[in-house]
């Protein structure tokens, strides 16, 4: 089912300079139906999820949908819901889209998702750091692992996976043994196109979506389009991988320090970056959140200094509080975003696929230099996910989980709350899969981390993370929770409060 990402404006009381809630939900419908982004056919979320997902009342969406009722925009259909009319004049409308994107936007049953997608894959922890070496492949495992990066592999859906990989190698097509596209299949890059519409607002077509193995290799793609001179900016503290890899790209990054909204727009504009990475609906690992206010002062650096925004929206899809805030792809309205996603976590780390929707000045890089690049993810792998993407089954997937996710996320919060109260911060917990901890005790990272490795639970350091840490930074540990049960949350929380005394 379709999932509608508006940006909403509350309005102070006594105020008349913004829209009430109710009409800009019913103008942001009704331009999207009008636009042709939401097809004749589609089926609107109900009332209930609407105001869920929006964190507004249900008369605000009741309002909203009795307008567009009205006016014909929508139609209903008993014990089923609300549809979108199909409108003769729609038909005559020019489309903003391309000729590809229209084909995929046909009438179809759009599938129920949640924002975005994309989270990086095997984010790269200090343990990681020799996990090739012998020594690494003799460490004991912890009974209580937090580690990042984790999925819940207890819950994948097994059997349907097989059932459509088994379809897939049954067609006898020797088409897929062969080099595919070197932007990938064009039937994923279609579903993953309306995915990023219908989830998180973003306007694309297949033929601006790129496909590759992973973020690694087409952050390098990336790299050789922006120019291998240019200055990258990074988060601080960020991803100790995508910073190699801007490293290897010809120069280091600059580091730029974060507020409470996020990277600060002042440090950009002192560092003389000319691209920027970020990661604003979860930022990695802080949790940070950035607002809309900073999110447009961000558009605005790259619009006035001709900067491009690399936006890595991790963990986006995983959001158990608050109301979504747009993209900043959905918000850029002059093509100075790169957005970046991948089904790691969303789905699992071993299939590896990832994506780059690219603008319009950097799509005509690449397709002048596209033939030099060859597709690295496997095109069966490509073709299974796109198979259980039309099936519905993906959305409904990525439902469960979130809801597997969100009981781990309650029962973490309140395992800490019993077992710790007041003596433990708790940092970047209202989205994602992963929190910091900061322990008011005294005792160094290194030391929380030996003790709890003594009391049989692991956690991770957040040293790493940093370019230019503070000597006399406060310690704080980074706990990922989604490979754990709730029992094991509960009891991992309990002999860390011990350990920690």
């Amino acid at each position: 089912m379709l999932e509608i990402t508006p940006l909403l404006t509350k309005h102070s009381a006594g105020s008349s300079e913004e829209e009430p809630l109710y009409l800009q939900l019913y103008d942001h419908i009704k331009t999207e139906i009008r636009g042709g982004r939401i097809s004749a056919g589609s089926r609107l979320p109900s009332q209930r999820r609407l105001a869920l997902h929006l964190s507004v009342s249900r008369n605000t969406v009741d309002s909203a949908y009795q307008q567009l009722l009205s006016e014909g925009y929508l139609y209903s259909e008993p014990r089923r819901g609300l549809f979108v009319a199909e409108l003769p004049d729609l038909k005559t409308q020019p489309h903003t889209l391309s000729e590809d994107a229209k084909t995929s936007a046909q009438v179809r049953q759009p599938a129920p998702v949640g924002p975005d997608s994309h989270a990086m894959a095997n984010r790269m922890i200090p343990a990681e750091k020799n996990r090739f070496s012998s020594a690494a492949s003799e460490t004991p495992s912890a009974k209580y692992d937090f580690r990042n990066g984790s999925v819940d592999a207890r819950h994948f859906p097994y059997r349907l996976w097989r059932q459509f990989s088994i379809s897939m190698l049954s067609a006898d097509n020797a088409r897929l043994l062969q080099y595919g596209h070197p932007q990938g299949e064009l039937e994923l890059r279609r579903q993953i196109a309306d995915y990023l519409y219908q989830s998180r607002g973003v306007h694309s077509s297949a033929e601006q979506i790129v496909i590759g193995a992973g973020t690694q290799w087409l952050l390098d793609i990336l790299c050789r389009l922006l120019g291998r001179d240019t200055l990258y900016g990074m988060e601080e503290p960020g991803y100790p991988r995508v910073r190699t890899i801007f490293e290897d790209c010809g120069r280091p990054p600059a580091a730029i320090r974060l507020d409470d909204s996020g990277v600060r727009i002042d440090e950009l504009l002192r560092s003389g970056a000319q691209a920027v990475y970020v990661t604003p609906s979860h930022q990695f690992p802080t949790g940070i959140v950035m607002p809309v206010s900073r999110r447009l002062e961000l558009i605005e650096w790259a619009k006035t200094h001709g900067g491009t925004i690399i936006e890595d929206d991790y963990d986006s899809e995983f959001r158990y509080e608050g109301r979504p805030i747009p993209s900043l792809h959905s918000l850029d309205h002059h093509g100075n975003t790169v957005y970046l996603g991948t089904f790691s976590k969303s789905l699992m780390p071993s299939v590896r696929i990832g994506y780059l929707v690219l603008p319009d000045k950097l799509m005509d890089v690449y397709r002048r230099r596209g033939h030099h690049y060859k597709q690295t993810a496997s095109r069966m792998d490509q073709h299974t996910l796109t198979m259980f993407m039309q099936s519905g089954e993906w959305a409904r997937h990525l439902n469960r989980m979130r809801n597997l996710y969100k009981k781990r996320y309650t029962a973490l919060h309140a395992a800490i709350r019993s077992h710790m109260g007041t003596r433990m911060r708790v940092i970047g917990a209202s989205s994602g899969l992963h929190l910091l901890l900061e322990p008011n005790n005294g005792m160094t990272e290194q030391e929380l981390i030996a003790s709890a490795e003594q009391a049989g639970v692991r956690v991770y350091p957040v040293e790493e993370f940093h370019m230019n840490r503070p000597e006399q930074a406060q310690a704080r540990v980074l706990l990922g929770y989604a490979g754990l049960s709730e029992e094991e949350i509960g009891e991992g929380i309990k002999r860390l409060a011990e350990a920690w005394r």
